[in-house]
């Protein structure tokens, strides 16, 4: 039942359709990946042409799209056996679901077979929540938790400190006294860009903190209770009076241009963002950033756990070619290639392996935020990011096949929010009505 009603739910998503990308070609071998259009992953391509080089014979196809495309695209691929990819970048969310559906490759014998991959490197949360019933079914590219980048200099200049432990009630304080709006800064920079994966991962964090939840124990939808409403309003009204310009349609990559280019004071979001903070060749902002653990209200902790790793389609022609593939963009060694192409360990992938950190260049380039990621890594567990518990994994995302259509459809209703368009309450009304009918769906199968 669970698996009809996940490929349902990526077909009514991506009902504009998938177009095949590409396929195996006679003869030589053309290995496609479908990619997400991050920073990381853009350096990942410029560097195949290394792989290709070194396998003769293998050619790479990449179709690089935005992360809302890439997700509907790959999975609606994946789901309904389409075969159009051979390498597919997901993350901690479908990995787990989608093994258990028998959509990926198990990819245990491909790493036993390569003792040199050494995944016990992978920092073990990473490495769990890429796992089904013991195997890895997806290899880390980057792994992360969430926290607060902040402009050392200018919090200085309003003679503001940062808290070791900021609460959300003090960033408010910050980013009113912050915003200028006559200079072009903005007091934070929060995403309010529709998508499960966009503005709804800060934004669940901020909810879980206040002691909101999605569905409780029972599977009873609480979107409309009054930790979740708290919330909603507290991130709708922080954004809409000291966030940036147009934050309806800001994701994670609108953010990351308007920080690193000075247009914001402070910016609440993946801990890889850190890696663009300090990139000189991109940023405006290099060394004046300080980074501050996720800021919580009524738990210990805050930020989420999310990887994106690449994985191999059941129905993929060559999986021997594409874990090759895999291996080398996942291994101990791409750091080091990285880091001498671009001449910047700032652009390194952080989050997956320990021993990424014990690299002398590493840890003196990322020494600001080195600390801070792996401290937020290791604080992920809804144990200490949740004030109640819920029936569902996760925690910027609800661990249920359902949730990308849920979540998206929810993520709309915030962003028109953000925007004036509907009241917080007409967003919240509408929104507990979808999750009411995904929670009876599962109270139905107790």
């Amino acid at each position: 039942m669970r698996k009809a009603a996940a490929l349902l739910g990526v077909l009514l998503l991506t009902l504009t359709g998938c177009a095949g990308a590409g396929a195996l070609g006679t003869g030589d071998r053309t290995l496609v990946v479908g990619i997400v259009a991050n920073p990381q992953m853009k350096d990942a391509i410029e560097l195949s042409g290394e792989f290709e080089k070194a396998n003769p014979g293998v050619t790479l196809k990449f179709v690089s799209l935005p992360e809302n495309q890439a997700r509907a695209k790959i999975t609606a691929s994946t789901a309904t056996e389409g075969g159009e990819f051979d390498v597919v970048m997901i993350s901690n969310y479908e990995a787990p679901q989608w093994a258990a559906n028998g959509w990926l490759e198990n990819l245990e014998p491909h790493i036993a077979a390569n003792p040199a991959y050494d995944s016990g490197d992978f920092i073990p949360s990473i490495k769990e929540s890429l796992s089904h019933n013991g195997s890895m079914y997806a290899v880390p590219f980057y792994g992360e938790s969430s926290f607060l980048a902040y402009r050392k200099d200018l919090f200085e200049q309003a003679g503001l400190q940062m808290p070791a432990k900021p609460t959300w009630s003090q960033i408010a304080e910050f980013a009113a006294k912050l915003d200028d709006k006559a200079k072009g800064v903005a007091g934070i920079c929060l995403r309010g860009k529709p998508g499960w994966g966009e503005s709804l991962a800060p934004f669940t964090t901020v909810a879980n903190t206040f002691g909101a939840q999605w569905f409780d124990k029972d599977w009873n939808a609480k979107l409309t209770s009054p930790e979740f409403k708290a919330a909603a309003e507290f991130y709708v009204n922080l954004v809409r009076n000291h966030g940036e310009v147009g934050a309806s349609s800001a994701g994670f990559s609108e953010c990351g241009t308007r920080y690193t280019q000075g247009q914001a004071a402070m910016w609440y979001d993946a801990t890889v963002m850190a890696g663009t903070n300090e990139d000189p060749s991109a940023s405006k902002v290099v060394g004046k950033s300080g980074y501050a653990p996720a800021p919580v209200e009524k738990t210990q902790a805050s930020g989420w756990l999310y990887t994106w790793a690449l994985a191999i389609p059941k129905v993929a022609k060559d999986k021997d070619a594409a874990f090759k593939f895999m291996s080398w963009m996942t291994d101990k060694a791409y750091v080091q290639r990285v880091a001498k192409e671009f001449g910047d360990w700032n652009r390194v992938p952080p989050g997956v392996r320990k021993s990424t950190y014990d690299i002398p260049q590493y840890r003196e380039a990322a020494k600001a935020y080195a600390q801070p990621t792996l401290d937020g890594i290791a604080d992920a567990d809804q144990r200490k990011a949740m004030a109640n518990p819920v029936p569902y994994p996760g925690i910027q995302f609800v661990g249920i096949p359902e949730f990308q259509d849920l979540g998206t459809r929810v993520s709309q209703q915030l962003s028109a929010a953000i925007a004036g368009q509907i009241t917080v309450d007409e967003a919240l009304k509408q929104s507990q009505e979808y999750a009411q009918t995904v929670g009876k769906s599962y109270q139905e199968v107790q």
